[in-house]
C-alpha cells in the first residue's frame, strides 16, 4: 500500500470510532494548545523586546562611565572630559561620541512656566535612531542653531495634547547662575564692614601664642566663607535665550539611557553650562572636585560628564569596542550585550513553559496508547487477513505508526489553531489593562513560523512515538490465531 493509501484506511478506521477518536484527539489537541499559547507569550515578549532595541539603535549603542572612586584601577585619576570624548570617538568601530550634558532651567510657554531639565546635544547625536523617533516637526538643523525638541513628557506637564500645534511656537529658557564675582563680592562687602571691628577685635600680643593664632584663623576663614557661599548662591543672576520649536520627540522607556524634557542644540546651550554654577548643589560639588569651579566663562576643556555615549558601527563586534574603552581606564556598557543577556534568559523561560505543555502532551499520549491497543484487540481479523494477503510485520506495524501519526497530526493542528486563539484572548486582556492603567499597549504574544513548526512536529513525533508499542504488538499478531478467533 502506498502511504497515501494507509492514511486513507488510518481515517477510515479513526472515524468507526468517532467518540475514542474524539476524546484521544482532544487530548493531544489541549496539550498543543498549551504548547503554543504559553511559548507565544515568551516569543511575543521577546520579539518586543527585539523591536524596542532595534527601533531605538540599542544594538549600536555604548555607554561609557567614569570608574568608581574607590576602584584601585580609578587611581589615575582618568575623567570623561572632552579630551577623553576625543579618544572615545576616535576608536575604530565608533561612528560618534557625544556626553550626557544636562542642566536644570526654568521652561516658559505661553501662559504655563514649569521647571524641567534640559539636554545639550550635537547635531550628529539627533541623527541616530535613539534620538530621532519624532512624533512631529524635524529636528534642528545646527549646533547653534536658535531651536529646541521638546518630548511628550513636557507636552504633558504643560497640559498640551495636540504635538503639532507647538511646532514653529517659541519656549523661553531661563536659569540662576551663581558666580564667583557675586561670591567675592559679599566677602570684600563684609571686609569694608568688618574691617575696622575685626583690627580691633585682634589681641595682637597673643599673636604670639599658637593655640590663639589658630583660632582666630579658623574664626575669620569660617566667616569668610559663610560670606563667599553666601554671596554664591543667594546673589544669582538669571540668564535666558528664546528657541524655537522644531519638533517633539518620542520618549520611550529605554533603561540607562537618558533623555531630557527639552533638546538644545550643543553650542547654543554651551551659554547655559559654561557661565556659572546652577543652583543645584551637586554641581557646585562636581566643579570643586574637577577643578573648574574658577573657570572663565565659556571654557569648556575643565568640563567632566558623568557618561558619554556611542554610536557603534554594526559591522565592528561590540566586544572588541568594550574591551577598547576599558583599555582606557573607564567603565562601558554596551545594550547589545545586555540583549545577549536577555536572550539567554527567554530561552530558559521557553523551556520552563516547553516543560509544561510537553507534560501534558505525555499525559496525551497515554490515551493514544490504549486507543491504539483497544484498536488491536477490535482488529484482530483485519491484521489476520492483511497479513494472509502478503502483509509482513513492517507493513502491519507501519499501518499502526500511520494511524497514531494521523491522531498526532489532527490534535497538533487544532491545537495550533486553539493557541492562537488562547494568545489573541490574552493579548487583547492584556491591552485593555495597559489602556485603563495609562500605559503604552504593547503585542506581548507572537506565533512566528518556527513555533509552529516545532508544535506540529512534537505533535506528531510523540504520537507516533506512543503507537510505538501498540504497533509493534499489532505486527506480532499471529494471523492463524486471529482467524481462527473468528
Amino acid at each position: 500500500m502506498t502511504f497515501r493509501d494507509l492514511v486513507a484506511v488510518s481515517l477510515g478506521n479513526l472515524m468507526r470510532m468517532k467518540l475514542r477518536t474524539f476524546l484521544t484527539v482532544s487530548g493531544v489537541l489541549i496539550a498543543i494548545a498549551a504548547f503554543v499559547s504559553m511559548l507565544s507569550f515568551g516569543a511575543g515578549n521577546q520579539a518586543y523586546i527585539s523591536k524596542q532595541f532595534d527601533e531605538l539603535g540599542l544594538f549600536n549603542t555604548m555607554q561609557v562611565y567614569p570608574k568608581a572612586k574607590n576602584d584601585s584601577v580609578a587611581a589615575d585619576g582618568k575623567a570623561l572630559d572632552n579630551s577623553a570624548i576625543e579618544r572615545l570617538s576616535r576608536l575604530p568601530g565608533v561612528n560618534l561620541a557625544y556626553p550626557y550634558d544636562a542642566f536644570s532651567v526654568s521652561a516658559q510657554m505661553g501662559d504655563s512656566t514649569i521647571s524641567a531639565k534640559a539636554q545639550a546635544l550635537p547635531t550628529g547625536a539627533i541623527k541616530t535612531k535613539l534620538f530621532s523617533q519624532l512624533q512631529s516637526g524635524t529636528p534642528f538643523s545646527g549646533d547653534s542653531t536658535r531651536q529646541a525638541m521638546l518630548t511628550e513628557s513636557f507636552l504633558k506637564k504643560i497640559g498640551v495634547t495636540d504635538s503639532d500645534s507647538i511646532i514653529g511656537k517659541t519656549i523661553i529658557i531661563s536659569m540662576k547662575i551663581s558666580t564667583i564675582d557675586s561670591g567675592f563680592g559679599y566677602v570684600l562687602k563684609g571686609l569694608r564692614e568688618q574691617g575696622a571691628d575685626l583690627i580691633e577685635k585682634i589681641e595682637f600680643d597673643s599673636l604670639l601664642h599658637a593655640n590663639y593664632r589658630n583660632r582666630l584663623i579658623r574664626s575669620e576663614a569660617n566667616s569668610v566663607a559663610k560670606q563667599f557661599m553666601n554671596g554664591f548662591l543667594n546673589a544669582r543672576e538669571t540668564i535666558s535665550d528664546t528657541l524655537k520649536v522644531c519638533g517633539i520627540l518620542q520618549q520611550k522607556r529605554m533603561g540607562r539611557i537618558k533623555i531630557e524634557s527639552i533638546i538644545v542644540p550643543a553650542k547654543t546651550a554651551l551659554r547655559f553650562s559654561t557661565t556659572g554654577i546652577s543652583g543645584d548643589p551637586t554641581q557646585l560639588f562636581e566643579a570643586m572636585n574637577s577643578g573648574t569651579l574658577f573657570a572663565e566663562p565659556g571654557d569648556t576643556d575643565g568640563r567632566n560628564f558623568p557618561e558619554v555615549t556611542l554610536d557603534l558601527d554594526p559591522r565592528v563586534p561590540y566586544k572588541q569596542i568594550k574591551d577598547s574603552v576599558e583599555a582606557f581606564g573607564f567603565k562601558a556598557f554596551s545594550f547589545a550585550e545586555q540583549f545577549d543577556e536577555i536572550r539567554k534568559m527567554f530561552i530558559y523561560f521557553d523551556m520552563a513553559l516547553a516543560m509544561i505543555g510537553l507534560i501534558a502532551l505525555t499525559t496525551a499520549s497515554l490515551g493514544i496508547v490504549n486507543t491504539m491497543v483497544m484498536s488491536i484487540l477490535e482488529r484482530k481479523r483485519e491484521i489476520g487477513v492483511l497479513k494472509s494477503l502478503g502483509a509482513d510485520d513492517n507493513d502491519i506495524r507501519f499501518l499502526f505508526l500511520v494511524e497514531s501519526g494521523v491522531i498526532g497530526s489532527i490534535g497538533a493542528v487544532a491545537g495550533i489553531f486553539l493557541g492562537w486563539l488562547i494568545s489573541r484572548a490574552a493579548s487583547g486582556v492584556a491591552q485593555y489593562y495597559m489602556t485603563r492603567q495609562g500605559l503604552p499597549t504593547a503585542e506581548l504574544f507572537a506565533l512566528p513560523p518556527w513555533l509552529i513548526l516545532i508544535a506540529l512536529a512534537i505533535g506528531i513525533v510523540v504520537s507516533v512515538l506512543a503507537g510505538l508499542y501498540p504497533a509493534t504488538r499489532a505486527a506480532h499478531v499471529d494471523p492463524v490465531e486471529a482467524l481462527r478467533g473468528e
